[in-house]
């Protein structure tokens, strides 16, 4: 039996993977596949509450499934599956529906964000988004979740869930605690110094996976940069100092350590490195947009790999269900 701890994260197939998502996230998935029992969910049905539309849905699964295989994460390893492909998260969710309150989901704040986008389609599925958010962690009874700021109070809420559920019926679920990776939680700054990368927004400053080599170049080259230094040992402003934390994840460190020297001394030309950024950013990148697509046409691969990842996330998900089942009295053949 199975010991580890257990991981549940989830991704959305909207927009497309950059490099905050690898070092933000999904370079540590690789990582944890090893140490931990992990369940790693393409959530198109939470998709479905801003983009209701799916005639591209197929394709954007198909997608973000191959850059995560491209990034590391081994089918074999871990469960990499789809959310519509496990049916018993959907009567999970209904359970904990009976259990959340309209003025609390009314509350959260990316309800509030989202409802604002989007005026004309504030649809039941966009309230109760934390509620399917809870279903899926609980599910599979996780105790870690790797998770950002925003989705702190889906968390929180998903807590509350899960102890509302145990005081009611009987203890059955455990309460998710917050994940991060300490020294190696990367946030990637984008590239014209005003937040970080989106899978949505800025997308001139976000460097995707799927950018061929011409775009990430011209990206990198219109990174905003200044005058340079005026004196040895100036403090470096922070659009210049992402410049460096990037250089950091792609480059050699001497390499850095070379520019960041020149900086010191008051004599860096910041087209030298920007051209030496934009080499090693497209040495790295290129290797993953090339599997990533060699996999994305693969379709009989993919559909092994969905297959083998939905019959380990139902097998966990159907144990918990007949615990669910059986603390709420509803086995009526007994």
């Amino acid at each position: 039996m199975d010991n580890r701890p257990i991981v549940m994260s989830g991704i959305r197939p909207t927009g497309f993977l950059h490099l905050g998502n690898y070092f933000g996230a999904l370079r540590n998935y690789v990582r944890l596949q090893e140490t931990h029992t992990c369940y790693f969910m393409v959530a198109d049905l939470h998709s479905l509450t801003t983009h209701p539309d799916t005639q591209e849905l197929r394709g954007h699964v198909h997608r973000v499934l191959a850059e995560n295989i491209a990034c590391g994460l081994d089918p074999d390893k871990a469960a990499l599956y789809c959310q519509s492909h496990v049916p018993e998260t959907t009567e999970l969710y209904l359970y904990f529906n009976m259990l959340a309150y309209k003025g609390e989901l009314e509350k959260t704040t990316t309800f509030k964000d989202k409802a604002r986008l989007q005026p004309d389609n504030i649809n039941a599925g966009l309230l109760t988004y934390p509620v399917l958010q809870a279903a899926d962690i609980l599910l599979h009874r996780a105790s870690r979740v790797p998770v950002g700021k925003d989705q702190e109070q889906h968390l929180e809420m998903s807590r509350n869930f899960a102890n509302r559920f145990n005081h009611r019926y009987g203890q059955v679920f455990p309460e998710p605690e917050a994940f991060n990776f300490g020294e190696s939680l990367v946030k990637v700054p984008s590239l014209d110094g005003t937040g970080k990368m989106s899978k949505s927004e800025n997308q001139l400053a976000t460097l995707y996976l799927a950018d061929d080599d011409d775009l990430i170049r011209k990206k990198v080259m219109k990174a905003r940069t200044d005058a340079g230094p005026q004196a040895p040992g100036t403090p470096m402003p922070d659009y210049i100092e992402n410049l460096f934390l990037l250089l950091d994840l792609v480059s050699a460190p001497a390499t850095a350590q070379a520019f960041r020297a020149a900086y010191d001394r008051a004599d860096i030309r910041y087209g030298d490195l920007k051209r030496q950024l934009a080499d090693d950013m497209v040495a790295f990148i290129a290797p993953i947009r090339e599997r990533a697509e060699s996999i994305r046409t693969d379709r009989p691969y993919l559909a092994r790999v969905m297959q083998l990842g939905a019959e380990k996330a139902r097998a966990s998900a159907r144990e918990t269900m007949r615990l669910v089942r059986d603390a709420m009295g509803l086995d009526y053949f007994r």
